[in-house]
């Protein structure tokens, strides 16, 4: 297993639900990620609420950064989303930071694994020991329309 990469000076990790910014996450989301455009704020609200969620936070004014969802029984399975940096931030580890973060607060719980969904990021997940699915033809999933 990898090591967890740590944040860098002046940041700080929480798992605090109060101190998403919601309307922060909606905007990141709604307006700048693939999978999530057009997003409403109810149905995002709605994600937060049945989540755990984390938060990476500038530490002097608390002013959130990045945030990650994940959303689990917290006993043998985690699906890890909508991980977003915030664009002016991109580059300082903070996302690979934050994954890890997340992997080693469900590591306790004996999770057997944890999935995620990615179009462009297979080489930060790849540092944290994330790979492709050894046998994806067991997988199956089902799409309702929008």
């Amino acid at each position: 297993m990898t090591d967890t990469p740590r944040l860098p000076e002046g940041y700080e990790i929480s798992t605090d639900p109060d101190r998403i910014d919601a309307g922060r996450v909606h905007r990141w989301l709604s307006t700048d990620a693939y999978w999530a455009l057009g997003r409403s704020r109810e149905k995002q609200d709605r994600a937060i609420a049945g989540s755990l969620n984390f938060g990476v936070y500038e530490a002097l004014t608390g002013e959130q950064v990045a945030y990650a969802r994940v959303i689990t029984d917290r006993t043998t399975f985690a699906w890890l989303c909508d991980v977003y940096v915030d664009p002016s931030l991109r580059g300082k580890s903070l996302g690979t930071a934050l994954v890890g973060a997340v992997r080693e607060h469900l590591r306790p719980y004996g999770v057997r694994r944890i999935l995620l969904a990615t179009h462009d990021a297979h080489g930060v997940y790849e540092k944290l020991g994330f790979s492709a699915l050894d046998r994806p033809d067991q997988w199956m999933a089902l799409a309702f329309d929008r």
